[in-house]
């Protein structure tokens, strides 16, 4: 039903002095009259006033007086008027003349906002087809403004701007940008999507970065909508010392989604040669709760992805991946490929090409009770060098294993269990050193737990938690010489102190019989902090020479772990790892403190390390980082970073940026420098600028901090 029609049903059956009034008719849309009074001049005029609203469909007017002329079926609103059309449009005017529809008309002395954020403000507003809304003489801007300061930090003036709802476009004519009311740029025509759109063709947010290497520059991106589910990001990045264009393509299906980002750069760094990477990834889910994904990363040399940013890594990882993950089982296929950028390591040595095939199965078998685990691995990879003598080996193993465990809990409280597992590992050596095994080798290990957790309450409500554990362990002694290519990098933590093999790979078991001992002490206390700590040691019947010196897990018995975790209520963090031995003599030290509070974000860390050359540490390492966030203000954030070499005795690492975040705007400025530099990567410095006009787009929509407006006496 029109309101014509509605208002034409109103006159007659109208009572006088009434206040809501409704009507509605079979297949049609409701619409609503509420006024304080409503009478008829007339046979075609009717008058509401006082309180007047006007519902229809998704609009809603609110104003003080409203008059219909049913020759015409034109409206006449006298204000202050408020027009809600839907969740996203706001329109305040002093007064209107609108068609009996509501979707064409005239607003004098309007105001416009769009979902919340962008406002504009204008001498007059015409509605077109319910789709156009026209505004002539216009401010536009997301700023707050304030009685005592009335100009925006930043605004556009134009001659005309036509919003199309349709599209959620803003069209600008004669468009000109102030900052602080001072005019900086012009632009006859001007295109910018409105707050609700979440993609569209156009330019976004431009960059200013300068280093060391580059010079000065600015990166100008461009986005391009290709449909509703794929889209391209060309981005030039423009100096004195490069010429490169950046490419991001995203795609999303049905069952998934991928993502490539690469660059192509020719620059004075290497006259004359192509320089780019590549890095694409994706991810597609299958029948039968398989999961499908890839990843493909590639760089023109060594140094390309830290002379511009785009990545620390100096290792690079190409792959596809099928895997299915359930509560009971668990399926992965991989192939892979690796390339070392680091200067020290040569491709062609190193197992470039790997491939792994993992099936694992649990099953509760009710007449033996327990778990009982079922897994096949096969893992393979491939050297390119042909050397002989282990630069050169290419290996291929098959491992199967069959475990079984089970607890049961004692009338003491004691937790008594048993767990007994047969390891079946084939292997496959070529290019290797002589005597180096070919052939099955069959591994069994057993091992039985005796755990007693003991909690007490204390008179004030504070809990604590104490468990002794102790484990006795034997593994088949008999080892065969296979090359160690995947257990190089040993842990000693927590988490693995109770455990069968302190070795992460598969080409490594640690052997012998051998006691875990430990105790881990939890106090909760009621005012809501905690404290945490794990204590405990390896002891062995034999010193088989497995562990190198450095992990705290060689002799006849280990080095003391101890961990410490302590939690404040003020969100204050702090975790200790220490390795030791009976003199105090550390291999190892890690501190870890984070603060997280309402203005405060910190973290920082320092590690020790001895040196151990098997694992490529010929040095102790010694360093210290910290990162912080403070806000300075309601609307300012300062951040750092650093990296701190002891051993070196310089920085390795230090950064420093300042955020300025409001309602209307966001301005990102950072500074750091690289100190550490290896062949041809030398040390840069790298200053960025990023000025944001928030407000247009979806990606502005974040909560952000107002300005607040002050009154001053």
């Amino acid at each position: 039903m029109t309101l014509r029609a509605f208002i034409l049903l109103l006159l007659a059956t109208l009572t006088f002095g009434s206040a809501p009034v409704g009507a509605q008719t079979p297949n049609s849309e409701a619409a609503t009259l509420v006024a304080d009074k409503v009478w008829v001049d007339g046979k075609d005029t009717l008058t509401a006033e006082g309180h007047v609203e006007i519902l229809y469909g998704a609009t809603r007017i609110k104003a003080s007086r409203i008059i219909y002329s049913g020759t015409d079926g034109s409206l006449q609103i006298d204000g202050p008027i408020t027009l809600i059309d839907g969740e996203e449009i706001l329109i305040l005017a002093n007064s209107a003349q609108m068609d009996g529809d509501l979707r064409n008309g005239i607003l004098r002395g309007a105001r416009m906002v769009l979902n919340q954020q962008v406002q504009l403000a204008a001498a007059e507003i015409n509605r077109v087809d319910g789709r156009y809304t026209q505004l002539y003489k216009t401010v536009a801007s997301s700023c707050q403004v304030c009685a005592n300061n009335p100009v925006p930090l930043w605004q556009i003036r134009a001659r005309r701007i036509i919003h199309d709802q349709l599209e959620r476009q803003l069209y600008f004519d004669d468009a000109v940008l102030q900052i602080a009311g001072v005019p900086v740029f012009y632009l006859p025509r001007l295109r910018l999507p409105d707050p609700t759109l979440k993609r569209a063709t156009g330019f976004l947010v431009p960059t200013f970065k300068s280093t060391s290497k580059l010079g000065w520059g600015i990166k100008v991106p461009y986005f391009i909508k290709l449909g509703d589910h794929a889209d391209i990001t060309l981005t030039p990045y423009l100096s004195s010392s490069t010429t490169t264009m950046e490419l991001r393509f995203r795609r999303a299906f049905r069952t998934g989604d991928i993502s490539f980002d690469s660059a192509f750069t020719h620059d004075d760094l290497r006259p004359g040669q192509d320089r780019g990477y590549f890095f694409g990834e994706g991810r597609f889910d299958l029948p039968r709760d398989f999961v499908l994904k890839f990843n493909i990363e590639t760089s023109s040399d060594r140094d390309y992805l830290l002379d511009y940013g785009y990545s620390n890594k100096d290792r690079l990882e190409s792959g596809i991946e099928l895997g299915r993950a359930r509560r009971d089982e668990l399926i992965v296929a991989e192939a892979l490929h690796y390339h070392s950028l680091r200067s020290t390591e040569n491709n062609d040595t190193l197992p470039t090409v790997v491939g792994n095939l993992v099936y694992h199965r649990r099953y509760h078998p009710d007449s033996i009770g327990g778990e009982l685990g079922l897994r096949f691995d096969a893992h393979s990879h491939y050297r390119t060098s042909s050397l002989a003598g282990g630069s050169g080996r290419d290996l291929t193993r098959a491992s199967f294993r069959l475990d079984w465990k089970r607890n049961w809990t004692l009338r003491n409280g004691m937790v008594a269990g048993v767990l007994g597992e047969v390891n079946a590992d084939y292997y496959k050596i070529e290019q290797g050193l002589p005597g180096e095994f070919n052939g099955t080798h069959i591994t069994p290990a057993a091992m039985i737990e005796l755990r007693w957790p003991f909690v007490k309450t204390t008179r004030l409500g504070a809990s604590h938690v104490i468990e002794p554990l102790v484990q006795l362990v034997w593994t088949d002694t008999n080892s065969v010489n296979i090359p160690d290519e995947d257990s190089r990098l040993v842990e000693f933590d927590q988490a693995n102190l109770f455990s069968l093999s302190r070795f992460p790979g598969a080409d490594r078991y640690e052997r012998g019989f051998r006691a875990n001992v430990g105790v881990t002490w939890t106090r909760y206390d009621p005012t809501g902090w905690s404290l945490g700590l794990t204590v405990g040691r390896i002891f062995r019947e034999k010193d088989l020479g497995q562990f190198q010196a450095s992990t705290g897990l060689s002799g006849q018995n280990s080095d003391w772990l101890a961990a410490v975790q302590l939690q404040l209520r003020n969100n204050l963090t702090l975790t200790n790892r220490s390795i030791f031995d009976n003199k105090f003599n550390f291999a190892k030290n890690e501190t870890r403190l984070t603060w997280q509070t309402a203005k405060l974000g910190l973290g920082t860390s320092f590690i020790w390390m001895e040196a151990e050359p098997y694992e490529d540490r010929p040095y102790d390492t010694s360093e210290w980082t910290f990162d912080a966030a403070y806000k300075l203000a309601p609307n300012w954030t300062g951040k750092m970073d650093w990296r701190y070499d002891f051993n070196a005795g310089e920085a390795a690492y230090a950064g420093v940026g300042l955020e300025y975040r409001s309602e209307c705007v966001k301005i990102d400025l950072s500074l750091s420098r690289r100190f550490t530099s290896s062949g041809s990567l030398t040390p840069t410095t790298d200053f960025g600028l990023t000025v944001s006009l928030t407000g247009f787009g979806s990606g502005n929509s974040g909560r952000t901090s107002a300005r607040r407006c002050q009154t001053y006496k």
